[in-house]
């Protein structure tokens, strides 16, 4: 028994320069994915959340909601359609997207994180004109391209000791209202807020040497080492955006953008909180 508790003691003792490094400080959580869709890894990510809230980490968490979109799409008759990754969203989808996103999505997380104790609240990217966003492509329709982001309202719920919710809707000068890929989102909102710190929660380890063997994992990135490893065709598919996301969260001063493995039980806290941390991690 002795060993264990050695193991525990040491768990909590190399966590301690990460819990001083990070308190008080804000970190963005972008939350979608398997991590989404599976109910033990869901409870294990809120847990995470939790935690690092009690212990004085201020975390948003931003979200998406695709698999939920799709399932609303298809009761009503409706065929999903992408391009290059991004969902098209003609004037019908975009009221399913504000619906399921805003609505059911969003309030079924805080209901969670209350669940494990938390103190929750939720927004979207209309409240206080939270995300402001303008046209990105005609030929995506709805699709949001930022253009601003109102901080202060997230701020106003992190100073009363709330857990802020976000999904990811924004509003253009005419009022129109656009789908806002939930990456993208997180990254700027990390950015706006001075974080230190964004972690991404993906399906797969982390950017990988060799896409088909886990092992070859690259713990870091140097931004400037991006159009290199996309030449090389190491950055490929749809690891493409995310990358971008963090690049450009790092480039506008957050300290470094992590892509994390979600289907990973705690592993926000993994990275977070531990020497080796459990993904990838882009810095300047």
């Amino acid at each position: 028994m002795q060993i264990d508790y050695d193991v525990r003691a040491n768990v909590m003792i190399e966590a301690l320069p990460y819990l001083q490094k990070y308190n008080n400080k804000v970190v963005v959580v972008k939350y979608g994915g398997n991590a989404m869709t599976n109910d033990k890894l869901k409870h294990a990510v809120m847990e995470d959340i939790v935690m690092l809230s009690i212990v004085g980490i201020k975390v948003v968490l931003v979200h998406g909601g695709g698999p939920e979109i799709n399932d609303m799409l298809k009761r009503v008759g409706k065929e999903s359609k992408f391009v290059n990754g991004l969902r098209y969203t003609d004037e019908e989808t975009v009221d399913i997207v504000q619906m399921v996103l805003a609505g059911k999505v969003n309030k079924d997380l805080v209901s969670m994180l209350e669940s494990h104790g938390g103190t929750a609240i939720g927004l979207c990217g209309l409240d206080g004109n939270l995300i402001e966003a303008e046209q990105l492509d005609p030929d995506l329709g709805y699709v949001g391209e930022i253009t601003n982001v109102n901080s202060t309202v997230i701020q106003n719920a992190l100073d009363n000791g709330y857990i802020p919710v976000v999904s990811t809707i924004g509003r253009g000068k005419d009022g129109t209202v656009y789908n806002i890929n939930a990456d993208t989102a997180a990254a700027r909102i990390a950015a706006e807020m001075g974080a230190p710190s964004l972690i991404l929660l993906t399906d797969i380890k982390g950017l990988l040497e060799d896409k088909d063997d886990e092992n070859t994992i690259i713990r870091t990135v140097g931004v400037s080492e991006v159009p290199f490893l996309k030449k090389q065709g190491i950055i490929t598919g749809g690891m493409i955006p995310k990358i971008d996301c963090c690049v450009e969260a790092v480039r506008r001063g957050v300290k470094q953008a992590n892509i994390i493995d979600g289907r990973i039980p705690h592993s926000i806290l993994i990275e977070l909180l531990t020497d080796l941390g459990a993904g990838t991690m882009i810095i300047a």
